[in-house]
């Protein structure tokens, strides 16, 4: 049986497992049930892990009717949708270069509303978080931690993206 979060500041570090998208979505909406409406959240993992599942349950969380609109914004780069604060949702993937992200202004949108990174172990510069790292497992199972501030501290860019392609 899956731990319960608690709502509100997650812990230091946190780890859940799921074994369904349904349970995924439901770890990240009670985790987001908690927020004040100004976190910045990281997620992390490889192609097909869950990140956009994950930012899914976080939209519900904060009060989204239509999880249905939330979809990976890898080509639009930023999704906004309205909930109780809103949601300011970055893909970072097809973005190769520390300048290009850097260039993004993903900061400006930092205490306007919740800000969700697909792919945030491309940012080469720190920035304080709540880190979600997704590992797939077999079949739908997940694993999923939580790092409170768990902030990025990754080499550039370019080296995180050749790593990813060279997997």
């Amino acid at each position: 049986m899956r731990k319960k979060l608690r709502p509100g500041r997650p812990p230091a570090a946190r780890k859940i497992v799921t074994r369904s998208a349904a349970e995924t979505i439901a770890a990240a909406k009670e985790l987001a049930r908690g927020f004040k409406g100004d976190e910045v959240v990281f997620l992390v993992g490889e192609l097909g892990a869950g990140k956009t599942v994950f930012a899914k349950g976080l939209a519900a969380g904060l009060g989204l009717k239509n999880i249905h609109r939330v979809c990976s914004p890898t080509f639009t780069i930023m999704n906004v949708y309205p909930a109780r604060v809103p949601v300011y949702h970055f893909d970072l993937y097809r973005l190769g270069k520390a300048a290009e992200i850097r260039d993004l202004g993903f900061e400006d949108y930092v205490g306007e509303g919740v800000v969700i990174v697909e792919w945030a172990e491309r940012m080469a510069d720190a920035f304080p978080a709540i880190e979600v790292e997704i590992d797939a497992g077999p079949g739908d199972r997940r694993t999923i931690r939580i790092k409170r501030d768990g902030g990025r501290k990754t080499p550039s860019p370019d080296r995180a993206m050749s790593a990813t392609r060279a997997k």
